[in-house]
């Protein structure tokens, strides 16, 4: 076989190398929301690579015969026609025996080299930057030699299946996604510039709705304004003037007896035409929704979905009402900043290793705020109040400290056993978690 000869052969192995390297990493890389995607657009190959992704041994097995077939094939003929030339070279300065042992290792490692870079590391790389559109390419003669070498196929496939359950191990491939891979699409979405970072953010805390309280974000039994039902005109308008909001829960005698509650829009209309604010006179009661304590955000939704309301009353297990909640403070967890007020801002960043935050604000904002992957004990608590009760095992007074994830957290006011202002100083060490 004369050199050109071996230089063809040699640049036709690579070429099948490089074209079972590139159907192997496309089949693994490519994204099914994007196969599925191409598939309705109503590309059938895309189907077709779905259908081999859900049950790849077949397709693997293929390309592992053929990448084998031709690494040895490779071997053989590269080193056979290389070997001549350079040990030529090499008897002018070496012995025969050594100059033989030379001119192999010289055509092994050439060899290796030009199979490592066109036949493994470029079509990688190539499969790599567009996987889906190279993947329906490749599907296509794939299924033929899969066809063409079924027996072979079929035999390697059931040596690999029988390993697979004698380890234990699923034969399919698992797809399911979870919110964790969402969210780590959408920050690698945000780190391209694909997302804007508060879009992101938005998504993120959707994702929190169902691991979150409606304790977290409630309006809380003290900051409640309510009505008796036999309040006079003077007490309902001074009321709305001193703190306006857009419902109102109306009570006989106390708090804990809910009637119902009143829309601000029907007393504005009721003002504006004239007519009397009084509950014995026509401003109208709608029925309040009572929902449990312990429902998760999400939960809230479904329930004012089903009952088409947005105002909704919370009571705890011994039906004593413990806050109240709006649709709109749902979704103001939802969009965070991009519909908060700076009058309703919990959390204020004094300097770049101070922060002022709210009694009340919900842990998982304060992590997010500081940084902290983790809280110690935090399913006992939905707030950062909470989370001060549970690490001293007391109700906390004002300068009581507690450290963790690097930062101090220092009770600065205190009103009547509610903790209305915590300061918080970047740079300590971390605390250890009290023991139950």
């Amino acid at each position: 076989m004369t050199l050109t000869q071996s230089l063809l052969i040699i640049a036709l192995l690579i070429a099948l190398s490089a074209f079972f390297s590139l159907a192997e990493i496309t089949l693994a890389a490519s994204r099914r929301l994007r196969l599925r995607q191409m598939a309705d657009e109503g590309d059938p190959r895309a189907e077709k690579v779905l259908r081999v992704q859900e049950q790849p041994g077949h397709y693997f097995t293929v390309v592992q015969i053929g990448l084998n077939a031709v690494a040895i094939l490779g071997g053989v003929v590269g080193e056979g026609s290389l070997s001549p030339y350079f040990a030529v070279v090499f008897e002018k300065w070496l012995s025969p025996e050594a100059s033989a042992s030379a001119a192999f290792l010289c055509s092994f490692v050439i060899i290796i080299a030009v199979f490592l870079v066109f036949a493994d590391l470029f079509p990688k790389r190539l499969g790599m930057s567009n996987p889906e559109r190279l993947a329906v390419r490749m599907v296509g003669p794939m299924l033929l030699l899969i066809t063409t070498f079924k027996p072979l196929v079929w035999f390697f496939t059931r040596c690999t299946d029988l390993l697979f359950k004698l380890l234990g191990m699923p034969l399919a491939r698992d797809d399911k996604i979870t919110s964790a891979d969402i969210l780590a699409m959408t920050e690698a979405g945000a780190q391209a510039g694909v997302l804007a970072a508060r879009e992101q953010q938005v998504i993120a805390n959707v994702f929190e709705l169902d691991t979150r309280l409606v304790s977290s974000v409630m309006t809380v039994r003290d900051n409640i304004t309510w009505f008796l039902h036999d309040d006079p005109e003077t007490v309902l308008r001074a009321r709305i003037i001193a703190e306006p909001f857009s419902a109102y829960p109306v009570c006989d005698g106390d708090i804990d007896h809910v009637l119902g509650y009143v829309d601000a829009k029907d007393m504005f209309q009721r003002v504006l035409s004239g007519q009397p604010l009084a509950f014995d006179q026509g401003l109208p009661l709608h029925k309040a929704l009572v929902i449990p304590d312990r429902l998760s955000l999400t939960e809230v939704l479904e329930q004012f979905q089903q009952a088409h309301e947005d105002f909704a009353i919370i009571v705890n297990e011994y039906s004593l009402v413990v806050g109240v909640i709006t649709l709109n403070d749902v979704m103001s967890t939802v969009m965070g900043d991009l519909v908060s007020t700076p009058d309703e801002e919990q959390i204020i960043q004094r300097d770049e290793n101070s922060w002022l935050i709210d009694g009340v604000t919900p842990i998982q904002d304060v992590q997010r705020a500081l940084h902290i992957d983790e809280m110690p004990h935090a399913e006992e608590y939905e707030t950062l109040a909470g989370f001060l009760m549970v690490m001293l095992r007391r109700v906390p007074k004002r300068t009581d400290n507690v450290s963790w994830g690097g930062y101090t957290f220092e009770v600065m006011d205190v009103d009547s056993y509610r903790i209305d202002q915590v300061m918080v100083t970047k740079g300590s060490g971390t605390a250890k978690a009290p023991a139950n």
